[in-house]
């Protein structure tokens, strides 16, 4: 990889990764425009670990909390909100843990081509706008229960799919069971952390099994810029989405999903 790719798709990883418009959707684009090769597994998880080294700084306090309260509840029976917190993100993660183990080598052998990626950015580019239609914005992350967040990561499991989006999902089933915008999208950056951790745990086996070549100038400067941009990312994210919702996203959706239909089948 040159450096101008590492850059680039750096950049792209970390500023789509918790932005609700698909960051595989994206990652498809330069290879499509510039011609380049994949640029490998090694590279995917440099930029996994970037993504996710931002989350959990930003969150850090509340993670700290939910850690000691969640072993407060395991040890001596004591409840707390963050307690709960910690619970109900467990519970969510089980759907795509299970799911994925299932459904990886079908969703790869069927579901990884373009034409998916561009039909799957519409269709849940209007689910999205639907769910900030229908949103109620009464609840917030620690009111939401377990039920809603086994729902929440009921539809986690459907971004093994590409083009889907894994936040963008996450905060649609969130808005529609009634959380409010912000806590949408907190308790989907925190859903996150589990869910990329484990792929990149897996990414990295497969490296070591497979014995991949591994460029670790790329890959240093992949996990520096994907945790710069992510971190940005969640940051102004997190400030604008309760004036702003998620129209914005809506409409760059549609248009992206338009532009790659285009690219693909025209």
């Amino acid at each position: 990889m040159d450096t101008l790719q590492v850059i680039l798709l750096a950049l792209i990883q970390g500023f789509t990764e918790f932005l609700p418009i698909s960051s595989s959707a994206h990652l498809i684009l330069p290879a499509q425009l510039f011609g380049w090769e994949d640029q490998g597994l090694s590279f995917d998880v440099a930029v996994h670990i970037g993504s996710l080294l931002a989350v959990i700084l930003y969150f850090r306090k509340e993670i700290v909390a939910m850690i000691k309260a969640w072993l407060a509840s395991v040890f001596k029976g004591v409840q707390s909100d963050d307690s709960k917190l910690a619970w109900w993100i467990i519970l969510a993660t089980i759907p795509a843990v299970v799911i994925g183990f299932l459904a990886k080598d079908w969703v790869e052998n069927y579901l990884r081509g373009p034409g998916v990626i561009a039909i799957t950015t519409v269709v849940f580019g209007l689910l999205l706008w639907l769910g900030d239609r229908m949103a109620k914005c009464e609840l917030t992350e620690y009111q939401a229960g377990w039920k809603k967040a086994l729902l929440i990561g009921l539809a986690q499991a459907l971004a093994l799919i590409p083009g889907t989006s894994r936040s963008g999902v996450t905060m649609t089933a969130a808005l529609m069971l009634g959380l409010k915008k912000e806590a949408a999208a907190r308790f989907s950056f925190l859903m996150s952390i589990p869910v990329i951790l484990g792929a990149a745990l897996l990414m990295g086996k497969d490296i070591i099994s497979e014995g991949h070549v591994i460029d670790w100038q790329a890959m240093g400067l992949g996990v520096l810029l994907s945790f710069l941009s992510a971190y940005v990312c969640i940051h102004f994210f997190l400030k604008i989405i309760s004036r702003m919702g998620m129209t914005p996203f809506v409409i760059y959706r549609l248009a992206l999903g338009l532009f790659l239909c285009g690219f693909i089948f025209l």
